[in-house]
């Protein structure tokens, strides 16, 4: 067995949604913060994404994160995290399973019932608070960056649909969000190519635009979400389909997305704090948001509570005869 690149990984999934966590193999990314480390990766390192993220290792939905030395002396742990569509500023199931990760594996101090995971990420200090049983992570509920309503009731023309309104907010993430059945498609997996074909539409159509640009780190810009809401069911409050530039669907109800959901609902006068709120996701997994202060400016301070489970661990091996070293997309 010849190799000319190795990674170690362990693999987790929340609620639904792929996390792999790569513990070793990397080296430490240079940059003083981890926004600077993001962008040092996306300039000279993102073959490493590919290659963990592509078929034949990865696959259309693949997401990742990759765990590095913080930065700040408040942090546990530095995350990078990665999927198909780049370098994110944040993720919230992914966090939410490198939570997990980090416990289960030993790789910080465990407490019980309760154990706090700071993580440094590129979009801020996260806090992760882990429920502990046994030496199991029973579920993560994460407090998230500052999140806020960038616009109410904007429109864009978008080929094909006309003129489409929808709210933008961020959550660590940029999402616009509006209700699916503005669109006349029906909140049904059957109808999950109509759903992405108009969330790929609508996204290129915003960007080319009125492209969303975050007001302190002007790096973070740009829609590569759409969430598309439905009323809840059986408990739930809201339902989402995330469409997620190049092509893919959130299988988790998205950390992220469920924020800036919760941040575009308090602007709107809907939700206020202190409230829990169910989302639930196309596949039918549910997260549970809360709003739990204000934050600078219109910023809200949320928190999202979610599972994740230990599917393996690997070693990712680059053969130096592979005729696809960065992968390959088809």
């Amino acid at each position: 067995m010849r190799s000319t690149r190795c990674l170690t990984a362990v693999d987790s999934h929340t609620e639904g949604m792929p996390t792999r966590v790569i513990t070793g193999g990397v080296g430490v990314i240079p940059g003083d913060t981890m926004a600077a480390r993001r962008l040092h990766f996306v300039e000279h390192l993102d073959h490493l994404r590919r290659f963990l993220v592509n078929e034949p290792r990865g696959h259309p939905a693949m997401s990742g994160a990759i765990l590095q030395p913080p930065t700040r002396p408040d942090a546990d742990w530095g995350v990078l995290y990665i999927e198909v569509s780049g370098c994110l500023p944040m993720c919230g199931h992914g966090t939410i399973g490198v939570a997990t990760v980090l416990v289960e594996t030993g790789m910080v101090t465990v407490t019980e019932p309760e154990t706090l995971v700071r993580l440094d990420t590129p979009a801020g200090l996260v806090e992760a608070r882990v429920a502990v049983r046994d030496g199991r992570a029973e579920s993560v509920t994460i407090e998230n960056v500052p999140s806020f309503a960038a616009a109410l009731d904007a429109t864009v023309e978008v080929p094909g649909l006309g003129t489409v309104r929808y709210d933008m907010a961020y959550g660590g993430n940029f999402y616009a969000i509006l209700p699916l059945a503005d669109l006349g498609i029906p909140f049904d997996r059957a109808e999950k190519d109509r759903m992405l074909a108009a969330g790929l539409d609508i996204m290129a159509a915003i960007d080319a635009t009125d492209r969303p640009v975050h007001p302190v780190d002007p790096a973070i810009s740009g829609c590569k979400h759409v969430q598309f809401t439905a009323p809840g069911v059986n408990g739930s409050d809201s339902r989402n389909a995330m469409a997620i530039h190049p092509g893919w669907f959130d299988r988790s109800p998205c950390g992220t997305g469920t924020s800036a959901r919760l941040a575009q609902l308090h602007a709107r006068g809907e939700l206020g704090f202190g409230v829990d709120f169910v989302n639930e996701s196309l596949l039918g997994t549910r997260f549970t948001g809360r709003l739990v202060r204000a934050g600078d400016g219109d910023t809200v301070i949320p928190t999202v509570t979610g599972r994740a489970w230990i599917t393996g661990t690997a070693q990712y091996l680059l053969d130096p005869t592979d005729p696809f070293p960065e992968g390959f997309v088809l």
